[in-house]
């Protein structure tokens, strides 16, 4: 009867109703035909219309009712500092890069290439620590540029900067650990520790970088994030007595140094201050790099370079984080250090981003003249201009819409003691369109 009135065939109505017995919606007696199975009644989305339903029916209708959101303690605090940083970003953000001599073609053709050339293997799992020779390219490199003291081994590839802090925090802390971090501070950093369950605590920068002085002699601290050849945001290098002494600390107090060196590629005068690794003898130091900065923000390849006692541990741990990085970026990204052609864009990228910071730092003096006072500008991608201390950074930093990106520099301290800045961002602008940028932004003193 239902297939002559539907129209269509009676196998379609049978196989329907099959489907509903499979899934539990109706049930088949026999001698009695196809009915609906009973706790249908009370049940959300099903139960009966209001003036049906019986005192059975509301009690039903209580359980069902929407249960306000529940998070864990470290689910809200990851929550809510994961929206402060969507609300702040600039939309082209602090770890854009946009070189335009970037060679797109030989990029593709190797993507090209290595898709046809591997074929099912892309398909396949791999090994958590990431292709063995892009380990070994990677190895090679932060040798010779960073002066990096590795081998393939210990290197492990991961997705981001961001994955590489909240693996290591997660591996290396303990709930309500003590975690150190520099102030002002990366706030995604920040936020990783915090999410590991870390009692955070900001430890003081001057111009040498961070106060080791400041430093707890007796640490139950289970690591210090740190940014030794550009500090962010203010961008000053950590001073050789610094660092001798900060390891001094780490090696007495046992506590392990997580290493950002996040920009140090673009060294824009005089060569490039060797990683605070290359001094570690006592294998406290955890290196982290990323080519997301380096190359282009998408191809989400980064890396963390580890102590040798501790590559098991953390390979074991990235197999239940997410697994391991995508095959076929690795793959290109070995075929494109190899054979060259990542050296040979470094070079034209430092010569771009060179000129877009003396683009900032000419303009600027022009526009403004002495009325900020700006910080060091030798290495990376950004520029801290210092402004009097009751000017409204935030709002200031609002009127900006683009590129350069432009954020507040109070937005990176930790507690109530906020000095007040720019943090003019120029990986994502050309010159020109620079210079035009700073002469629209006309600070209000």
């Amino acid at each position: 009867m239902l297939a002559r009135d539907l129209a269509v065939s009676r196998n379609t109505v049978e196989a329907a109703f099959a489907q509903l017995v499979d899934e539990g919606f109706v049930e088949r007696r026999v001698g009695a035909g196809t009915v609906v199975v009973e706790s249908l009644g009370d049940a959300a989305p099903f139960a009966r219309p209001k003036s049906s339903q019986g005192p059975r029916a509301t009690a039903a209708i209580a359980r069902t009712a929407p249960q306000p959101l529940r998070l864990g303690e470290r689910g809200r605090a990851m929550a809510e500092l994961g929206q402060a940083e969507i609300d702040s970003d600039t939309g082209t953000g602090t770890w854009a890069t946009n070189a335009p001599e970037f060679p797109w073609r030989d990029w593709n053709r190797l993507q090209s290439r290595q898709a046809r050339r591997s074929g099912s293997e892309l398909l396949a799992a791999f090994p958590q620590a990431g292709l063995t020779e892009l380990r070994s390219q990677i190895a090679k490199y932060a040798s010779l540029a960073r002066g990096v003291r590795c081998e393939a081994g210990q290197v492990l590839v991961v997705n981001s900067t961001q994955q590489a802090i909240d693996l290591a925090a997660r591996l290396l802390l303990d709930p309500r650990q003590p975690a150190l971090i520099e102030n002002p501070c990366y706030p995604s950093a920040y936020a990783a520790l915090i999410a590991a369950g870390a009692d955070v605590r900001g430890i003081p920068v001057d111009d040498e970088g961070a106060v080791v002085e400041a430093l707890p002699e007796k640490s139950e601290a289970g690591l210090f994030y740190v940014t030794p050849s550009h500090q962010f945001p203010l961008g000053m290098t950590m001073s050789l007595p610094r660092r001798l002494a900060l390891l001094h600390w780490a090696e007495r107090t046992g506590t392990w140094i997580l290493e950002d060196d996040y920009d140090s590629e673009f060294r824009h005068d005089g060569r490039p201050i060797a990683a605070l690794q290359a001094l570690d003898r006592a294998d406290r130091v955890i290196y982290v790099g990323t080519f997301n900065k380096v190359l282009f923000p998408g191809l989400r390849l980064a890396y963390l370079i580890v102590p040798e006692n501790l590559v098991d541990a953390f390979a074991a741990a990235r197999r239940i984080v997410d697994g391991y990085t995508a095959p076929l970026a690795q793959v290109v990204l070995a075929e494109f250090m190899a054979s060259g052609q990542f050296a040979r864009y470094l070079r034209q990228a430092k010569r771009h981003f060179a000129d877009c910071r003396n683009a900032v730092v000419e303009s600027i003096a022009e526009t403004w003249g002495d009325a900020v006072r700006l910080g060091p500008s030798s290495t990376g991608l950004h520029i801290v201009a210092h402004l009097p201390g009751r000017t409204d950074d935030r709002a200031l930093a609002a009127k900006v819409h683009g590129t350069p990106s432009v954020a507040p520099l109070s937005r990176y301290y930790l507690g109530r003691e906020k000095k007040k800045g720019l943090m003019i961002h120029y990986g994502t602008a050309g010159p020109e369109e620079i210079r035009a940028a700073i002469r629209r932004l006309r600070p209000p003193f």
